[in-house]
């Protein structure tokens, strides 16, 4: 998780997410939505397919970059924001120990505690 704030006035944080292929990647995408809706946020926009490779869910203080392993090389947002400061990710769910409804959805959840929500 990069943290763009001071570097970009549009969002605060650029989280940036893998996937080995496309179909993991549409994956990836449905459950930071699945998880980000049930803590009430629902992306402002939504761009990409996992056909393309990136997928895009703006969230308005958080943006969710999910690439497949190839697109996120090549695109090398990491390069890009170096200025960024990394933010230590914790990929453990809020309430850690719980149900998270039969997927590992601590990533989106770290994800909702980086926007303040």
């Amino acid at each position: 998780m990069l943290d763009v704030g001071d570097l970009l006035a549009i969002t605060d944080y650029f989280v940036l997410v893998s996937a080995s292929n496309d179909r993991q990647l549409g994956t990836v995408a449905e459950e930071v939505q699945r998880v980000l809706a049930g803590g009430g946020r629902k992306p402002r926009r939504r761009e990409g397919t996992k056909d393309t490779g990136w997928m895009l869910l703006d969230y308005g203080d958080v943006v969710v970059h999910a690439f497949t392993e190839e697109q996120r090389a090549y695109y090398g947002l990491e390069r890009l924001w170096s200025d960024a400061p990394v933010v230590p990710f914790d990929p453990a769910p809020v309430g850690a120990g719980g149900d998270t409804g039969g997927a590992d959805a601590g990533g989106a959840d770290a994800i909702v505690r980086a926007g303040g929500e």
